[in-house]
C-alpha cells in the first residue's frame, strides 16, 4: 500500500510516518525542507503549502503508475492575529492559514478523489485537524480554529459524496499533543495551561495519533466515513 502524508518532518506527521514504515507501508512525505530518511520505502518531496506553485507540483503524485491509495493531510500552520492589529496584517495571517491548512488539503484531496475514480481505486482520506475545529480557540487563533472546522466540514462531504464510490473519509482532532507547536504553547502560556481541563495528568504523545491513523489507513473502520475522532485528553467529550 502507498500512503501520501503532509507535513511528515517533524511532531504527528514524523510519527505516522514512522510508523506506517515499520508496517511495511511505502510512503510519501513532504515537507519545506529536506530530511534525511534511511529506508528505502520512504520518498520526500519538499513543498511549501503556502505557496500555489509550489503546491501544484504534488499533482504528479496522483498521475504516475503507482499512485497512494491513502492521503494524509497533516501539514498545518499556528499563527495568531489578535482583532487589535492592522486590518492588511490581520487579513495576511487568514489567507496564509487557510491556504496551508484548508485550501491546500482540499486540492490534494481533489487530485486523489479524482485519480481513484479514474482509476477504480478505493481511497482513503485522513485529515488531521484539532480540537480548535470543534470547540474554537481564543480569538487570537480564530484563523487556525476556522481552518480545522473548515476541514472537518470537507471531511464530511467526501464521505458523503464519495462512499458509494468506494471512497472514505476521515478526521481526526487531537488536542494538545507533545509536539513542536505544544512547547510552544508553554513558552507563552506556561505547563499548567497544556492540561488544566483534561481528564488525564498529561497530555497526549503523537504516537497515539499514529496508531488511530494506522487503523484508519488500513482500512478496518470503513463504516466510521466521515466520523470526527476526538483524541484530546477529555478536554471536551461528545
Amino acid at each position: 500500500m502507498n500512503i501520501f502524508i503532509t507535513g511528515s518532518s517533524r511532531g504527528i506527521g514524523k510519527a505516522i510516518a514512522d510508523l506506517l514504515l515499520v508496517k511495511g507501508f511505502e510512503v510519501i512525505g513532504t515537507s519545506t525542507s529536506t530530511i534525511n530518511q534511511s529506508t528505502n520505502n520512504y520518498s520526500h518531496i519538499v513543498c511549501n503549502l503556502s505557496n500555489q506553485e509550489d503546491l501544484q507540483k504534488l499533482k504528479e503524485v496522483f498521475n504516475g503508475e503507482e499512485i497512494p491509495d491513502v492521503l494524509i493531510n497533516n501539514a498545518g500552520m499556528f499563527r495568531d492575529a489578535d482583532f487589535s492589529i492592522s486590518d492588511e496584517e490581520w487579513l495576511e495571517t487568514w489567507d496564509i492559514t487557510q491556504q496551508v491548512n484548508l485550501r491546500s488539503a482540499a486540492l490534494l484531496c481533489k487530485w486523489a478523489i479524482n485519480s481513484w475514480m479514474e482509476r477504480g481505486i478505493e481511497g482513503r482520506i485522513i485529515n488531521i485537524s484539532s480540537r480548535a475545529g470543534m470547540r474554537g480557540d481564543t480569538q487570537e487563533y480564530a484563523a487556525y480554529a476556522a481552518s480545522k472546522a473548515g476541514m472537518i466540514g470537507l471531511t464530511k462531504s467526501i464521505a458523503r459524496s464519495m462512499g458509494k464510490k468506494g471512497i472514505t473519509a476521515y478526521t481526526i482532532a487531537p488536542g494538545f499533543v507533545e509536539t513542536d507547536m505544544a512547547r510552544e504553547s508553554i513558552e507563552v502560556y506556561g505547563a499548567e495551561y497544556l492540561t488544566q481541563g483534561l481528564a488525564l495528568n498529561e497530555i497526549a504523545p503523537p504516537e497515539e495519533i499514529a496508531n488511530l491513523v494506522l487503523l484508519l489507513a488500513e482500512g478496518k473502520l470503513k463504516h466510521a466515513t466521515g466520523q470526527t475522532f476526538h483524541v484530546n485528553s477529555g478536554s471536551y467529550l461528545i
